[in-house]
């Protein structure tokens, strides 16, 4: 993973003594509210509901043992205990006081992190497949790259205060795992019908409360292209994006009202002139920055004791049938932390867990863990016999829990507990859910199934792209949930269609356990999962198991 140079750890070292000095400056009344408003966006400074949010960045979501532990330290010292991951692979702190905020700043410098750009309008932490550098269908880990455009995006002068936030996404796999095409630019790595390596650029997805598809821009760019041509696309935007207001703002807008094509005809001539400016210097960066991805000396050992704890253990053989994933070295395997309990809020880790996982990478995983959008935490490099000895201490702390995928490993953003914009509550909701699917225990028998919660039209928890979407609105100040059917977030993306009216608090997980009935009814077979199922036999089912009384109107 990418160390931090001199230059990386002066150019901190200013600016966090820079804000140090503005947070006294608020503090001391000299500066405003609205005044200190953009300065501490620009150091990922929020004001929520009850408190300050801290939002700190993980860069394509790679952490080792070392900084995992630092924001332990930071949970504990200066929060509530636990931290907040979020599907932009960042982590959040919810209730740090204003003017302990530059001590977390600097203790955060101690390990190579900090929170720029993780707010305002400019462009945002780049993230990235959490499988990167270790997934058995991987082209090239996209690391390399993310971390190159990060350098050249921070502190970018022409990109600190566009018409709204700008979200990258990188990927070198056959599957999509990063949720490319939400993204306003997403860079996929690929090779031509030469065996050339090169870039597929999409443009224009976003969520929100104007949903679209990114479509491709450029099929396939030469590496040595990559850099000026993200610039030509951000400073087309940039020029031409709508400022009127703020909700077509987004690239996506601009992309559906002037049409591919003119943007494709806009970003080659803006290409054309900024080329020649990079000289190549962006490609001698690009060898250095790989230099520090180099994969793991991967231990060469038998599996027996992976092979005798899967036989032996039904809990251990569940969880390895649901948390792991094949792996690119031989004898390993990339196991995902589910930190969504039944019952838990997701996305949530205590001091204490993130102090395991710390110790778990370093112990048996290369020292190395990954944060994924779907906010789990990930073990990237495991030899499988280490595995039982992992499971028995996650097991020890309540991180044990064999559901990702399933129908209780949901993505939902804060909601109305911490966020000033959010309408509806979105933690309860899934709480009780996973509780309730717990109950029944068929979650297994269910099979693959995401469902993804917002608690307002801002779509954080990305419910559009939920096979189970789930948006809490506000309704004459009452909580309601509409339900959409059919998303999908990977090559295949779709955006869910709204089933019908919406649900009252008390009424949505009554509401999605008919769905998963119905389903369960209608699957061909049991290997039918369910978004297979819902192309297969469209909206009418599940809104007949929705509505009934509807239906029975109609009869």
């Amino acid at each position: 993973m990418y160390k931090y140079n001199d230059f990386d750890a002066a150019f901190l070292a200013e600016r966090n003594a820079q804000f140090r000095a503005q947070v006294e400056r608020r503090v001391d009344g000299s500066l405003t509210e609205d005044e200190f408003k953009p300065l501490r966006l620009m150091n990922g400074l929020y004001l929520q509901l009850h408190a300050y949010m801290l939002r700190v960045a993980i860069p394509y979501g790679t952490l080792n043992s070392a900084q995992m532990n630092q924001l332990a330290l930071l949970a504990e010292k200066w929060d509530k205990g636990y931290g907040h991951f979020t599907t932009r692979q960042n982590i959040q702190y919810n209730w740090p006081k204003l003017s302990d905020v530059p001590d977390m700043l600097d203790a955060l410098a101690e390990v190579g992190m900090h929170a720029i750009q993780t707010s305002g309008n400019t462009i945002r932490n780049v993230t990235a497949d959490h499988f990167a550098g270790a997934a058995a269908d991987e082209l090239e880990d996209p690391r390399p790259v993310a971390e190159l455009i990060r350098q050249w995006s921070t502190d970018h002068p022409e990109f600190q205060f566009m018409g709204r936030k700008f979200k990258i996404a990188v990927s070198g796999a056959s599957n999509d795992r990063a949720v490319l095409k939400a993204h306003d630019l997403a860079v996929r790595i690929v090779q031509n019908d030469a065996g050339e390596t090169g870039y597929q650029i999409i443009v224009g997805g976003g969520l929100g409360r104007t949903p679209m598809i990114g479509k491709v821009l450029n099929d396939f760019l030469p590496r040595a292209d990559l850099l000026p041509y993200i610039e030509a696309v951000v400073s087309v935007w940039n020029q031409i994006g709508r400022r009127d207001n703020k909700y077509k703002a987004r690239i996506k807008i601009t992309v559906h009202e002037h049409g591919i094509d003119d943007i494709r005809e806009r970003v080659d001539a803006r290409f054309a002139l900024i080329r020649p400016a990079f000289a190549g210097f962006d490609q001698q960066l690009f060898e250095e920055i790989k230099a520090h991805f180099a994969t793991p000396a991967f231990k060469a050992a038998g599996t027996e004791a992976y092979d005798a704890a899967y036989e032996a253990d039904p809990v251990f053989r569940a969880w390895a049938d649901t948390n792991l994933e094949a792996h690119k070295a031989e004898g390993h395997a990339i196991a995902t932390i589910s930190i969504k309990k039944h019952g838990a809020t997701p996305g949530d880790a205590t001091a204490e867990q993130m102090r395991v996982m710390a110790d778990l990478a370093q112990e048996f995983a290369y020292d190395e863990l990954r944060i994924s959008h779907e906010q789990n935490v990930i073990l990237p490099h495991v030899h499988k016999n280490d595995l039982p000895a992992i499971h028995a201490r996650l097991k020890a702390h309540g991180l044990a829990t064999a559901n990702i995928g399933l129908i209780s490993d949901i993505i939902a953003c804060p909601g109305m507990d911490y966020c000033a914009l959010a309408t509806a509550r979105s933690i309860p909701v899934a709480e009780q859910l996973a509780v309730r699917f717990d109950e029944l225990k068929i979650e297994h028998d269910i099979g693959h199934l995401q469902i993804k919660i917002s608690g307002c039209i801002n779509a954080c928890g990305h419910h559009h792209v939920g096979h189970i979407g789930i948006l809490g609105l506000d309704r004459a100040g009452v909580e309601n949930y509409q339900i959409t059917l059919g998303g999908d977030a990977t090559w295949s993306a779709a955006i869910g269609e709204r089933a019908g009216p919406g649900f009252a608090y008390d009424e949505i997980v009554p509401a999605v356990e008919r769905i998963v009935d119905a389903y369960l009814a209608i699957r061909a077979n049991e290997d039918e999962t369910f978004l297979e199922t819902y192309r297969r036999t469209g909206m009418a089912p599940f809104k007949a198991a929705l509505y009934p009384e509807a239906q029975k109107k109609v009869a």
